[in-house]
């Protein structure tokens, strides 16, 4: 699996946990039986370089793209909290895209998952 992050959190996350739980297949990476890392990018916005950097991935092996928790979620006392959006306004537009363009696994969500969310996932 490959992870798409968000330039507004890159300089702040060195994506620690997303590998973490990624290399042993928990939170948003929990539905795989085996996961390899593939490869990590970094998302420009307004998001335009992102269906580029999909075919990349996917040229490279990956078999799914997972985007960051920071794209749609933010970190509060509380834990991780969906109701006030992420980084991204327009994370599920930009999901579908590459979902489009690649035909790959799409995961919106990598590790530190809000309390109650399930990965959503474009097939």
């Amino acid at each position: 699996a490959a992870i798409i992050r968000c330039e507004k959190n890159m300089d702040k996350c060195p994506l620690t946990n997303c590998l973490k739980c990624l290399t042993e297949k928990k939170e948003g990476f929990a539905q795989y039986d085996d996961c390899v890392p593939a490869g990590v990018f970094t998302c420009r916005c307004p998001g335009d370089n992102v269906v580029g950097l999909a075919k990349i991935l996917k040229a490279k092996g990956a078999d799914a793209i997972h985007f960051c928790t920071c794209t749609f979620a933010k970190k509060t006392d509380q834990g991780w909290d969906m109701a006030s959006g992420g980084f991204c306004n327009t994370i599920d537009d930009l999901i579908e895209k590459v979902n489009d363009a690649t035909g790959l696994l799409c995961v919106k969500g990598t590790a530190h998952l809000p309390r109650d969310y399930q990965p959503v996932i474009w097939k």
